[in-house]
């Protein structure tokens, strides 16, 4: 349902969007992504990382990534499965590479493409992350690695090692789906970890949802509950992100 499902067409003109690859030395050697900006920027823009489910960037998260452009932000989304020969066409295919990837490489590709973003020309280097799924877990493992993100969302993501929460900076928005056992299992105690850590963290838990519902692509997605958690990600970015 990608095509059915796309709200920023990839061609739209207010935007500019290209594939970008950039070194990751202590990663895979390098990393692909897709990134997006609008066309008529003024000044810098803040940038958002932004990070895909276990499926790699596919053509709903290219789709996200202009989405956040369109509200005057700079977005890359990185292909973890670019070391894999990228994004193979079809989810089921992606899912089983997803498995080969040796995720130690693949969070430092992370980390390069976030080095990378933070200090890219256009932008005013106030650094925000937003993930699904995986992604909402490597969102949470950005957090503890970089002092200098301002902001995160992750959706439905893993928790990060608690003993790493204390270095925790960004303010966190943590959407969190109200069926999804596994992920929210790990929940109590995140939450105890920010609270003694004093993060600055805010819960989005929507009724009736179940894990991956603000991917429209896919019978599990929520239309009130997505714009609910979309919308709130916005207000968190422009709120913190401005130079």
């Amino acid at each position: 349902r990608f095509a059915e499902a796309q709200q920023v067409a990839a061609d739209d003109a207010r935007l500019i969007t290209e594939y970008v690859e950039i070194p990751s030395p202590t990663g895979y050697g390098s990393v692909r992504g897709y990134l997006a900006k609008p066309r008529a920027a003024e000044a810098a823009l803040p940038v958002v990382l932004v990070i895909h489910e276990n499926r790699g960037l596919n053509p709903h998260i290219e789709d996200v990534t202009r989405r956040l452009a369109l509200e005057n932000f700079i977005a890359f989304a990185p292909d973890a499965l670019f070391p894999l020969g990228g994004y193979p066409g079809d989810e089921d295919s992606a899912r089983a590479l997803f498995g080969q990837l040796d995720q130690a490489k693949t969070r430092e590709d992370f980390l390069a493409a976030a080095a990378w973003l933070e200090t890219l020309e256009g932008g005013n280097g106030q650094l925000g992350a937003v993930g699904f799924c995986y992604g909402g877990g490597i969102s949470n493992f950005l957090a503890t690695r970089l002092p200098q993100l301002k902001a995160a969302a992750p959706f439905y993501g893993s928790a990060p090692n608690l003993s790493e929460v204390p270095a925790i900076k960004a303010e966190l928005l943590v959407v969190l789906a109200a069926n999804d056992e596994r992920v929210n299992s790990g929940w109590p105690d995140y939450e105890a970890a920010l609270k003694a850590a004093g993060t600055r963290y805010q819960l989005l838990q929507p009724a009736d949802t179940v894990h991956g519902f603000h991917n429209d692509t896919t019978p599990r997605y929520n239309e009130a509950a997505a714009k609910l958690a979309w919308a709130q990600t916005l207000a968190l970015f422009k709120r913190t992100l401005k130079s």
